[in-house]
């Protein structure tokens, strides 16, 4: 019995293991719609979540890579669908998340004659794509599809097929045993991959010399969390988290000190200044102002990608490898340190990090200390709790005041730290794990560009999930307060109320009138009502603040041209400048710090 090729490509997206799309329709699109429809009735077909914008589809598809470690799937139609695929699409690309995009085209009878959403789809994805192909027959649809799975899962990339209307609705037509054609097969399987012995002595060596270890982890680490604390243990190591690898290992540990960068904390800062060895684990954090300076440490990388080896200090060896397997090997070589005092000390500086944190958290502001919605946060989350934060000043809050427990995920836009990713991100945390409560952290300026519209795709479908808890809390302090503060810091300038003032929008009332709950809090002393409120409702919940953009996110150590322009930007006439010196002030020089 015949098929279309729009039948045959859904059935081969099935075998792959693919059971979810997000997406939007188009006309460019509509014969793959149709395939997916007719599965989906015979009981054998994939879920398709219709999204309010292809860019959240793609950024949804990097959150379900993220969240489950399988393939991310969206779909969108030619022309401008297409195109607004590529910001979720980069997202993925500079994380390591591993998505196929599926995207429609104008005919291929028409290709080439300045059509109606015509484009050039392959040349404009050829840069975000590990794979980018369009179809021009048939037959050719099986091998495309099957290679650029295969390549974006063994790469951790992007691919993308681009299938034109009028050969979704062809007949299929299978490869024929003649020259020409070419018979390919799904299914894949990440290998073992083990550096060589040699390379494995050659790194206990150096990491057996050290006195004062320190570990960086990354995302890449995530599946790794048993073999780091071993080897932290035995090397007496003091552990630091990039952003994206938050969530591999728990905040109770007494030597992990958090996340590093201009967003993270100081134990975090000094650990790197002072160590003398350092090892690197799935991590491509690119700010190396606060790694060791070069030639003060001896270092050792571990990496399942090759191309980011040595890429941001001059590792002595790099272990090309899965970083589980890798460990478990390097394990038996490493020599318990019997000096724990540097192990100890890190503790102690962890310990007052904490309580700096729990003091400036608790500091008065005008109306709401952002820092204090996160930390207010914390301990009610279940240890089951999946965190998304967006980029702009509420990842400070995420990346300092979120202590994060065991069996807890999180995660955001790293390398592209892209606005709008948090609400599509839990979107897609929801659905690939539908029994556990997941909150997204939100500035006001995310909320307004892009992810406001996504709360009607929370209000769609959450009645269909075990667990209905997605609760999004937004940060209105009426300013792309992370802007402003590079305005201030970076610049040297004043606050530029053109560029950052943002209309005052009441969204716990629009969430309300969708039906979900919505919650406003202008009291820090409400703060933790309204968060158990929020974690006991039966429905999504939009948790509105009223946050003081006043505020600094403060890096972990300010230099003194940081400072200079900060105070050059307040002498040039910057709102409430008095106010802003006072409050920074405080925060500087606690007696804690």
């Amino acid at each position: 019995m015949s098929m279309k090729t729009s039948d045959f490509f859904v059935q081969r997206l099935k075998e792959w293991g693919v059971t979810r799309i997000y997406g939007y329709p188009g006309d460019g699109i509509n014969g793959v719609l149709g395939a997916i429809q007719r599965a989906n009735a015979k009981g054998d077909g994939i879920e398709f979540i219709q999204v309010r914008h292809e860019e959240m589809a793609a950024f949804m598809a990097a959150g379900h890579a993220k969240f489950t470690g399988e393939l991310g799937v969206c779909l969108s139609t030619g022309g401008p669908g297409a195109t607004h695929l590529l910001t979720g699409l980069y997202d993925a690309k500079m994380d390591h998340a591993p998505v196929l995009a599926i995207a429609g085209q104008a005919e291929a009878t028409a290709r080439g004659s300045s059509y109606q959403q015509e484009m050039n789809l392959d040349r404009i994805f050829s840069d975000v794509a590990n794979f980018v192909q369009e179809a021009s027959t048939s037959t050719q649809v099986r091998h495309l599809l099957d290679r650029g799975v295969r390549i974006a899962k063994a790469q951790n990339g992007v691919a993308v097929i681009i299938i034109p209307k009028d050969i979704q609705d062809e007949e299929w037509q299978p490869p024929q045993h003649l020259h020409g054609f070419t018979h390919s097969g799904s299914g894949y399987q990440r290998p073992k991959v083990i550096p060589y012995e040699a390379d494995l002595q050659r790194a206990a060596e150096v990491l057996n010399a050290g006195k004062k270890v320190a570990i960086l982890i990354g995302a890449g680490a995530r599946n790794a969390a048993v073999e780091v604390v071993q080897v932290a243990n035995v090397l007496g190591a003091g552990v630091a988290k990039a952003l994206l690898g938050k969530d591999v290992l728990p905040d109770d540990a007494p030597f992990v000190t958090g996340s590093i960068g201009l967003l993270g904390t100081k134990p975090s800062s000094d650990l790197m200044q002072n160590c003398d060895t350092l090892l690197m684990i799935g991590s491509g954090f690119p700010w190396t102002e606060f790694l060791p300076e070069e030639g003060k440490a001896r270092a050792v990388q571990i990496d399942i990608d090759p191309a980011m080896l040595g890429l941001r200090y001059p590792s002595e060896v790099n272990l090309h490898g899965d970083a589980a397997e890798t460990l478990r090997a390097l394990l038996p070589l490493l020599e318990h340190k019997e000096d724990r005092s540097w192990q100890e000390d890190i503790a102690l500086q962890v310990r007052d990090w904490w309580t700096l944190m729990e003091e400036r958290a608790m500091a008065p502001a005008n109306p709401v200390n952002p820092q204090r919605v996160v930390w207010e946060m914390s301990p009610q989350l279940p240890d089951n709790a999946i965190v998304t934060s967006d980029s702009g000043s509420c990842a400070n809050w995420f990346a300092r005041d979120y202590r994060v427990k065991q069996g807890q995920r999180a995660s955001l836009s790293g390398g592209l730290a892209c606005m709008g990713a948090a609400v599509p991100y839990a979107i897609a945390a929801k659905f690939a794990h539908p029994d556990k409560p997941v909150v997204a952290l939100v500035g006001d300026g995310a909320m307004q560009m892009n992810n406001m519209a996504e709360l009607i795709t929370i209000q769609k479908y959450w009645q269909q999930w075990a667990d209905p808890r997605l609760i999004v809390c937004v940060f209105n302090n009426q300013d792309l307060n992370q802007v402003t503060w590079e305005q201030r810091v970076m610049e040297g300038n004043p606050r530029f109320d053109a560029s950052q003032q943002l209309p005052d929008v009441k969204y716990a009332e629009f969430a309300q009138s969708l039906g979900m709950v919505g919650i406003f809090v202008d009291n820090p002393d409400d703060l933790a009502a309204a968060w158990q409120r929020a974690l006991s409702a039966d429905r999504p919940v939009l948790l509105e603040v009223k946050t003081d953009p006043e505020v600094a996110p403060l890096p972990p150590h300010i230099t003194f041209k940081q400072a200079k322009a900060f105070m050059a930007s307040m002498v040039k006439g910057d709102r409430g400048a008095a106010q802003i010196i006072s409050d920074t002030a405080s925060q500087l020089f606690n007696k804690k710090h």
